[in-house]
């Protein structure tokens, strides 16, 4: 990310609730940096890991032993990383060049009212990945352009491959069975987007619990939610998971988007129970696709941005972020439209991101291959729908980074690690003065 975008960037997270401590003027040289290393998982899952494909530690798993109380030696994660991704039997569609493992530093500081969350890492491509798919007119129509590399029609050559990085964290406070143990295979199964087995329309449409909370495909879900964990079929009812979110039994996922938060200086937030779900509010993104005519809603201000619309040559050419109450300006679909014309399928605002789903902030920049991403979590949250983080505390946590235009299970993951707040733990958050 370039200058201006990272100035961009700052100027948003300015404009909203005000911090405690200017986060772009810590000086991160005085707070310890933890390297968590990540690897490719491929096919993965909860699954997997209590089969007899997981080479004998089946029964350490079902005890509800650790992953790094095998996987403990030097190098685990870029071992067995640098093995799934050249494909297998836990890598069926291997993606050309794709990193097997990545470096993650770590550092943490809270205040009286924040948590400070610095990540860094290298991205695999010489350029940021922030731009997401986009609305192509094709002389016609408006038809989605770009898509994550996992999927079908970019392996095939169909489709460019054009997706935005992100960097995730998840949060337990003790609360999640095994969560301390296991991390986020707790929440990958089969079934899944690009796992084995993955769900038919027919399945989402018969299942009770996905038609009772309005969802078409499967994600992420912790065991607790299933009467047979292993099965996304055999949902709980409504009311037995709003028991279990009652009593915290859930997972607090915070997402930073190169495209769909970054421009407006946030991270969203949400958490994984019955499936991967935003908290209650609005995000700061939204689909810029009109549903009855799929044509965009916006498109850029051309008398502040100086064009209405780009086409593919433009790519990876600027930041190509359009957000509603900066750079954009409803759509015209009399403004003289041309075959490969492109506006992005996402609209970002922080002014229209509401409630408990805009509580992070997130600053970032990219420059010569690194990502530099600090997330702002707000201490002693009282949302039904939030991991409140404390003075004392200590957390599980675990780690992921999308890059090289890939979503899904394409990323780079950790196991589980400690966080603690002015307490002991893998990784400790200084107190700021």
């Amino acid at each position: 990310m370039n200058k201006r975008a990272f100035i961009l960037a700052f100027a948003a997270l300015a404009a909203g609730p005000a911090l405690a401590a200017d986060p772009a003027t810590i000086d991160w040289s005085k707070i310890p940096v933890v390297k968590v290393p990540l690897f490719y998982p491929g096919q993965s899952s909860y699954e997997w890991l209590r089969s007899d494909a997981h080479k004998g530690a089946v029964k350490e798993v079902m005890r509800g032993d650790a992953c790094l109380s095998c996987h403990d030696e030097e190098d685990a994660e870029k071992d067995i990383g640098n093995k799934l991704v050249k494909g297998g039997a836990l890598e069926p569609t291997p993606v050309k060049g794709k990193d097997g493992h990545k470096d993650l530093a770590v550092q943490a500081a809270f205040d009286d009212k924040n948590a400070y969350l610095r990540f860094q890492w290298k991205t695999q491509n010489n350029f940021p990945g922030s731009e997401h798919q986009y609305l192509r007119f094709d002389g016609k129509e408006w038809k989605v352009y770009g898509y994550p590399k996992l999927d079908k029609v970019v392996q095939e050559g169909t489709q460019p491959g054009i997706y935005e990085d992100r960097m995730s964290v998840m949060i337990d406070d003790g609360k999640v069975p095994g969560f301390a143990q296991q991390g986020c295979w707790l929440t990958c199964h089969d079934g899944q987007r690009d796992m084995p087995k993955q769900f038919t329309k027919e399945e989402v449409e018969a299942n009770a619990l996905l038609t009772a909370i309005k969802k078409k495909d499967v994600r992420k879900y912790l065991p607790e939610s299933r009467t047979n964990p292993s099965d996304w079929k055999t949902g709980k009812s409504v009311e037995e998971i709003a028991k279990i979110k009652a009593a915290g039994g859930f997972v607090d996922l915070i997402q930073w988007r190169a495209h769909r938060s970054n421009p407006v200086g946030m991270a969203d937030d949400g958490y994984v129970l019955e499936w991967r779900l935003g908290d209650a509010g609005k995000d700061m993104f939204g689909s810029n696709a009109d549903k009855e005519t799929h044509q965009p809603k916006f498109m850029w201000d051309a008398k502040k941005v100086g064009y209405k619309s780009i086409t593919a040559k433009q790519l990876r050419k600027g930041d190509h972020f359009l957000i509603r109450e900066k750079n954009a300006v409803p759509f015209d679909p009399k403004a003289g439209w041309k075959e490969g014309d492109m506006i992005p399928d996402y609209i970002v605002s922080r002014e229209d991101a509401k409630g408990s789903a805009a509580d992070n902030n997130a600053i970032a920049s990219w420059k010569k291959g690194m990502w530099t991403v600090v997330m702002i979590r707000p201490l002693g949250l009282t949302n039904d729908d939030d991991k409140a983080l404390k003075a004392g505390g200590v957390y599980n946590v675990g780690f992921a980074v999308h890059d090289d235009n890939i979503t899904t299970r394409g990323h780079q993951v950790s196991f589980v690690r400690t966080l603690g707040l002015g307490a002991k733990a893998d990784i400790q958050a200084v107190k700021l003065p």
